[in-house]
């Protein structure tokens, strides 16, 4: 028997969970530690606006909602990285990269609030908006991807998809076209080690979820997720292969869930408090600032400034939020034709007949 294909998944890392260096060859953005500060604010925006979020839901001022509460590092690491006329295909809990991208936390708070009109975003109008059916906004993205060819633009789709999201037919329909079709088209898969309830072990045999690309043609990578310069140099470098027309890729980016799936869930149904309490010590905060403080560029009183500086922007948001008037019920009906079929126009005048009630 002879072998006709050989393949290996590359991890890349810079910096450990202890906030030191693992390697010394930097890519150029990390050398100028003040790109890495403003990386750090940006973090700590998006877990301040998450903390306030999860308070809104427990106080009955928003839906469920879904924490991005470890994350910080993958999703702001994604955003940072793209231009304004690549497209974005989140899923539901990437608000950090959306941030980036010009969203404002008012429209994150609108579409958990129950209101749709969240998902007309002030930041790109190109971008898609959030998906909830599980892995769809990958085949959304191979197909902007395939208009960004048939037109010679030199733009890229990005799409975000969790582990469990990973296994679903769509995500593979993707990463077929985009091998197929040489797109200009970047999947990230945020391995955060659950798929709600399912452990990452009980939903794939796959020893990386990057290799799922390699079938397709793609180039994969795995990342740790948790650090901030590692997911931007490999958001970089997929970026630029894609532009000049080399193809897709694959990032699965390491990191965890140490929040519940939801606000309507409770991990401690089925996750280890143990495994929670060593995720605790890998988390992207702290490594991050850990190295700045080594470094000189930051300090504890720069922190506790900025946090403060956080504290008042979400508020301003939440309160642009609380105060946007609710929209009257028959507006569920807008927009869905350009004129109604005679029974939802009957639906539209119960509903009306209702609210005057």
């Amino acid at each position: 028997m002879s072998r006709i294909a050989t393949f290996e998944i590359e991890y890349l890392q810079y910096l450990g969970p202890d906030g030191r260096l693992v390697r010394e060859d930097l890519p150029e953005f990390a050398k100028d530690r003040r790109n890495l500060v403003e990386l750090f604010k940006h973090m700590l925006m998006v877990r301040t606006f998450d903390t306030k979020s999860v308070a809104l839901q427990r106080t009955g001022k928003l839906g469920t909602y879904a924490s991005c509460l470890g994350h910080e590092a993958a999703h702001i690491g994604i955003g940072s990285a793209m231009q304004y006329d690549d497209v974005l295909a989140p899923s539901y809990r990437e608000y950090g990269a959306q941030f980036m991208r010009g969203v404002k936390p008012r429209d994150v708070l609108m579409y958990w609030g129950g209101d749709e009109r969240g998902n007309d975003f002030s930041g790109p109008p190109h971008d898609y908006p959030w998906c909830v059916p599980i892995a769809t906004q990958c085949l959304h993205a191979a197909g902007a991807a395939l208009a960004f060819k048939l037109r010679g633009e030199p733009r890229v789709a990005v799409t975000c998809v969790g582990d469990g999201g990973s296994s679903k037919t769509d995500t593979y329909a993707a990463i077929n076209s985009a091998g197929a079709y040489t797109l200009p088209f970047v999947l990230c898969i945020i391995n955060n080690g659950w798929a709600i309830s399912v452990p990452r072990k009980a939903q794939t045999g796959a020893k990386t979820l990057a290799q799922k690309g390699i079938a397709g043609g793609l180039d994969c990578v795995q990342v740790d997720g948790n650090d901030i310069i590692a997911v931007r140099a490999a958001m970089d470098h997929a970026l630029k292969r894609a532009r000049n027309g080399h193809g897709g890729s694959v990032l699965e980016l390491v990191t965890y869930r140490l929040s519940d799936h939801t606000t309507a869930d409770d991990a401690r149904r089925y996750r280890d408090d143990a495994e929670v309490k060593a995720a605790w010590e890998r988390e992207p905060m702290s490594r991050l600032r850990t190295f700045l403080i080594s470094e000189g560029v930051w300090s504890e009183a720069e922190e506790a400034a900025w946090k403060e500086e956080c504290g008042k922007l979400v508020d301003i948001e939440v309160n642009a939020y609380l105060e946007t008037k609710v929209q009257p019920v028959e507006a569920m009906f807008d927009y869905l034709y350009a004129e109604l079929p005679a029974d939802l126009e009957a639906q539209r005048a119960d509903a009306i007949k209702w609210e005057g009630r």
